[in-house]
């Protein structure tokens, strides 16, 4: 059950209105994250500063490599919006999101995203090589404070407990409610 409850288009102030348009325009629907974020709008947009980093890793990893990175950090936060939506776009674009074939770089993200979530104090040496040998510093701030978002929706979502999306139901993981 859901702890906060999500904002109606009817009978928001116009900021917000422009903020659900906005989505609309971009995703073709907003999420039930962002309606429960539109409370502040602040708060919203410091959120939707994800989609700036994404856009920016994109190049550097392409979109099924930050995908993968993302599950394996909303999978080892328990995350059941974030997983599921991961989950989603994986299975959309033919993958298994239980058993894929990584690519090196994909093994690397995954571990590292493991790392992050389940003892961001004791990530393995190993683990900061294999990304200095893959990333340029920069890439690898960007990579860090990608994951610090990432992180921070899934906290959201999870202390907010925000409902799964409609769209996403088919998604879940056996087990995942």
């Amino acid at each position: 059950m859901a702890y906060l409850p999500m904002t109606e288009y009817e009978g928001a102030s116009e900021e917000v209105k422009r903020e659900y348009e906005d989505q609309i325009a971009k995703h073709g629907r907003i999420t039930n994250m962002k309606r429960t974020l539109l409370h502040n709008v602040p708060a919203f947009k410091a959120y939707m500063e994800w989609y700036t980093l994404y856009d920016q890793l994109v190049p550097v990893i392409g979109e099924r490599a930050l995908s993968i990175f993302s599950l394996a950090i909303s999978t080892g936060n328990d995350c059941l919006i974030c997983s599921t939506f991961f989950r989603k776009i994986l299975v959309d674009s033919g993958d298994d999101p239980d058993n894929p074939t990584l690519t090196e770089t994909e093994k690397l993200l995954t571990k590292f995203g493991a790392a992050i979530t389940s003892d961001p104090h004791h990530i393995s040496k190993e683990i900061y090589i294999a990304l200095a040998e893959k990333f340029s510093v920069e890439e690898i701030v960007l990579l860090i404070s990608f994951a610090g978002i990432m992180y921070a929706t899934n906290l959201f979502n999870t202390v907010a407990r925000v409902p799964l999306d409609e769209v996403l139901i088919n998604y879940q993981k056996k087990g995942d409610n």
